[in-house]
């Protein structure tokens, strides 16, 4: 009994956490639009928050890997959840492929996850692009997986087991200027991955920015 009485306590802690928001858009945003054919997306930088005991079964490199790869797969879904929207007719601006992304700053010899010592102007030169997406985005998994386990058979499943944090720049490469800087941080449920986390992410965001109508 005392056990349902500490997971249901930690449910509460847990779904009553408030997400935070906030939002700049430069006030000229709608000529940067006009003036935007074709955005690239940067890998992230990604950081991995893993639970201590979690942390004695990777090494340092291993976690820094970890982070490199979940940067990857969250471009993949960025650039994916883009292409539907000009589907969709709903996206102003082209979106350019991750993989020609990622192979033209290659070949510049610019590490594709560290490349803050270049001005986005500079950047966007290589890449032939009038905008790119960079930023930072944090994940964490607090609870174990028994835990959370329990948790979902108290609470169907309405609970969060996974969280992110996303800090996304929206900058012009014809001045540096930020035109859009979006922060957010969400909560996942039981199995959610970043394909999920990126999803309602992106859903979010594009409410709120001018490269979507």
């Amino acid at each position: 009994m005392k056990k349902i009485i500490f997971l249901f306590a930690l449910v509460i802690c847990i779904t009553t956490t408030n997400a935070q928001t906030k939002l700049y858009v430069h006030d000229d945003a709608e000529t940067y639009v006009e003036n935007t054919k074709t955005i690239a997306i940067l890998p992230l930088h990604v950081q991995v928050k893993l639970r201590p005991k979690q942390l004695k079964d990777f090494t340092s490199e291993q976690i820094i890997e970890m982070g490199k790869s979940e940067a990857l797969d969250i471009q993949k879904a960025m650039y994916s959840w883009f292409l539907t929207r000009k589907k969709r007719g709903t996206l102003l601006v082209s979106v350019q492929n991750p993989t020609r992304t990622n192979a033209l700053l290659k070949k510049k010899g610019i590490d594709i996850h560290s490349y803050d010592e270049y001005l986005p102007s500079e950047l966007g030169e290589i890449l032939g692009v009038e905008a790119v997406i960079s930023g930072t985005y944090e994940t964490s998994k607090p609870m174990s997986n028994g835990a959370a386990i329990g948790l979902a058979v108290l609470t169907g499943g309405m609970f969060a087991t996974n969280t992110a944090t996303m800090n996304m720049d929206f900058t012009s490469t014809t001045d540096d200027e930020l035109v859009v800087n979006y922060h957010k941080k969400i909560k996942g449920t039981l199995g959610s991955d970043a394909q999920d986390l990126i999803n309602v992410l992106m859903r979010k965001v594009s409410r709120r920015i001018p490269y979507t109508k």
